[in-house]
């Protein structure tokens, strides 16, 4: 097996995302060989060493898993935060590690993508890959079509432009949006932007996977032919 990155076996081991994995390693939690690593250039070769993390054997021989859920309204997409409800509280059943692909804030509901595959992980999170993400917006109050325009057409958000976005009038407050970025609370900031504000909102799609009839707090594997979508976006 070639050698690889440290931080990139630990993503396709399915502990956690690349990015994750290089904070484990400079906070000490990940050893080779029984000796800790903290240096993030670090390259193994998984066939000749061993890999433990917070001291507990990682290996990559696993069941790669996908799975689509209605995130409900209160639950926080994280692994781990203290006196929060976690959206990994809702898969007791589910014996692989897993993790979610990005974010949906706690106010908000809708499709999110979980995973124990790193790569895909990397994909669909990072924003140079350019997979869209939908999603239906209601507002607090009517908006205008020339404020549609500007949310379409991009508003300045810490001091950068957003880009542009597919934007769809439903009603006088409720339009759907496709956004190819994912900045932080990015849609209810642009409400802000324009004197709004987002009384609900929902994620639709994430790339060529759908929300469909899916019920809140429910989850679902995806299916070989929307696994086989994502990778041929890689």
């Amino acid at each position: 097996m070639p050698a690889m990155r440290l931080q990139k076996f630990l993503s396709t081991a399915g502990v956690c995302s690349r990015r994750k994995g290089e904070s484990y390693i400079t906070a000490g939690r990940i050893k080779v060989n029984g000796k800790v690593v903290t240096e993030l250039g670090t390259k193994i070769d998984p066939s000749k060493v061993t890999v433990e993390f917070d001291n507990k054997p990682v290996t990559a021989d696993k069941r790669l898993v996908y799975i689509a859920l209605h995130k409900p309204i209160g639950y926080v997409s994280s692994c781990s935060q203290k006196k929060e409800k976690i959206i990994l509280d809702l898969f007791p059943d589910v014996p692989e590690r897993i993790y979610p692909v990005g974010r949906l804030d706690k106010d908000s509901t809708g499709l999110i993508l979980l995973t124990n595959d790193g790569s895909i992980h990397q994909r669909i999170s990072h924003p140079s890959f350019d997979h869209e993400k939908e999603y239906d917006v209601t507002l607090a109050a009517p908006i205008s079509d020339i404020d549609l325009n500007k949310i379409s057409s991009g508003v300045e958000l810490g001091g950068k432009k957003t880009r542009r976005a597919i934007v769809q009038r439903i009603s006088k407050k409720r339009f759907r949006i496709t956004l190819k970025e994912g900045r932080n609370r990015q849609i209810r900031r642009m409400a802000e932007k324009i004197g709004n504000r987002v009384e609900s909102l929902k994620r639709l799609r994430i790339s060529n996977i759908r929300l469909g009839t899916l019920g809140e707090g429910r989850w679902r594997y995806l299916k070989p032919k929307e696994i086989a979508g994502l990778k041929s976006e890689e």
